[in-house]
């Protein structure tokens, strides 16, 4: 049996109340700054004396000697013999001027060359500075 679109059965019931609109139909007023004291309306209050803030040296890892990077740091300029471990019992030893300190590498200058060779800090075990 085939209803006519405009026929509404009788078993749906009409909302009791009209349906109310999600959004407000006004839009609101934009947030407007409140005025401080003592300075005029729309300017940016001026900061007499700015705050001197100090930049931080660096991590401790690298700053502090009693970390392995902090204390090559101390050793940069000198001429150095590094062993190495390389896998599990295998010691390969390099030498040359510390150059550089990083977070996770030094930098040798090799003294035959005058090539720089970057090497792994965490595979380092021994370090022999020549005075």
């Amino acid at each position: 049996m085939r209803r006519k679109i405009n026929q509404v059965p009788k078993d749906i019931k009409k909302p009791s109340t009209p349906m109310q609109p999600m959004m407000p139909m006004m839009p609101q007023m934009p947030m407007m700054p409140m005025p401080c004291p003592g300075y005029p309306v729309g300017m940016p209050p001026q900061i007499e004396n700015p705050v001197d803030f100090e930049i931080e040296p660096g991590p401790p890892v690298i700053v502090d000697k009693n970390y392995l990077q902090g204390y090559l740091k101390t050793l940069i300029g000198k001429f150095i013999r590094v062993d190495f471990i390389v896998g599990t019992n295998m010691f390969v030893d390099k030498e040359g001027t510390l150059e550089e300190v990083g977070i996770d590498h030094i930098v040798l200058r090799q003294a035959e060359t005058n090539d720089l060779m970057v090497c792994d800090l965490y595979s380092i075990k021994f370090v022999k500075v020549f005075e």
